[in-house]
């Protein structure tokens, strides 16, 4: 699709299964497609492109998509 959304696709996952899943998102943004990761899971934000945080109602861009 041209838009995946996933809320919170590693949360009960061990790190080896959590990597696979963050490599098939990232071939999904590779393809085109706009991937948007919901998470609490710090490692897989980092694998993000872009990364904004909610707290308390509040949008805070940590790292803005470039481009």
């Amino acid at each position: 699709g041209r838009v995946v959304l996933a809320d919170e696709p590693t949360g009960e996952l061990d790190a080896a299964n959590r990597a696979r899943v963050v490599a098939l998102l990232r071939t999904e943004a590779d393809r085109g497609a706009a991937v948007v990761l919901a998470t609490h899971d710090p490692d897989a934000a980092a694998e993000c492109d872009a990364e904004l945080h909610l707290d308390a109602g509040v949008a805070t861009w940590v790292r803005p998509l470039e481009g």
